[in-house]
């Protein structure tokens, strides 16, 4: 299921052959539609003050410098905006989502870049700092060849997966969330896959993983760095962002489809989690996105 239904399908120009392949431009504005593809996508920008990203259902103007990871089949793009520069330094590369087999993954080694391949569904955006400290070595590897090539992208994917303050941008994923084959977060993560349009309440999910209420709010935050209760939020917010793209329904009907029964409430938490309003975010993002 996709957030936007008629998203554009890149394909890429990667070859069964390929490992890593790297664009690296200098631009003076983005014109290509939003889209997804089933490889994943580091996106470095240099000089882009007042682009905006779409990442999933996360919509941000960005700065100066900033770097992305894309998890397979996530729509993104990126849409001139209020960017005034002449010379943007893009530099993206993609690889295969199994490039990296499950074998290799497993690794002990492995889990730190495992850890951010699972994140990766949502869009990671690493810290300026991260971003200003590899911008040389990104900016170098296209001008690398052979296993030096190869070897520089293993270390610069390990480097991220290990930096500090790292950012998850979409509430909305296109796959199952992966909670570190967590038993209790999984069953309470298709629970209210399954109810987030009807009330949930604290009592009876901590009932179903056999906690008490404080000890499962406890379990969440640890595991999830939220409250239940703002966990819930976040999957509602999630569908309706997509539902206010998808569909025609009024904003009231899709706030109580998605478990919202005031729709003061839901406003107030859309705005909190995407920084405006309902109508506002409808708007925008049928004003910039292009379908081909």
């Amino acid at each position: 299921m996709n957030i936007l239904k008629n998203t554009h399908r890149e394909i890429t120009p990667l070859s069964p052959e390929d490992s890593f392949l790297v664009f690296d431009r200098v631009k003076e504005d983005f014109d290509f539609p939003i889209h997804f593809h089933p490889e994943f996508e580091l996106n470095f920008i240099h000089n882009g003050k007042g682009v905006k990203r779409i990442i999933g259902d996360s919509m941000e103007e960005i700065g100066d410098i900033e770097l992305v990871l894309v998890g397979p089949n996530l729509h993104h793009g990126w849409v001139t905006h209020n960017c005034k520069s002449k010379s943007i330094h893009e530099i993206t590369i993609q690889f295969d989502e199994n490039l990296f087999t499950q074998d290799l993954l497993r690794r002990r080694i492995m889990k730190p870049i495992r850890d951010m391949f699972n994140r990766s569904i949502h869009g990671i955006l690493f810290s300026r700092k991260t971003a200003s400290e590899l911008y040389s070595r990104i900016a170098q590897v296209s001008r690398l060849d052979g296993m030096d090539y190869f070897l520089e992208l293993i270390s610069i994917l390990h480097d991220l997966a290990n930096s500090r303050n790292q950012r998850l941008l979409s509430t909305y994923t296109v796959n199952r969330e992966s909670f570190e084959n967590s038993d209790k977060i999984k069953a309470v993560y298709e629970y209210v896959q399954e109810n987030f349009s009807n009330k949930i309440t604290l009592s009876e999910v901590s009932e179903i993983v056999n906690m008490s209420n404080v000890s499962f709010n406890r379990f969440m935050k640890k595991r999830t760095g939220k409250t239940f209760v703002d966990y819930v939020n976040d999957v509602r917010i999630g569908y309706a962002a997509m539902w206010l793209l998808e569909k025609d329904n009024s904003i009231s009907e899709i706030a109580f489809n998605c478990g919202f029964n005031n729709i003061a409430n839901f406003n107030r938490v859309f705005k909190k989690l995407k920084k405006c309003t309902p109508s506002q975010y409808k708007n925008e993002f049928s004003g910039i996105k292009r379908i081909l």
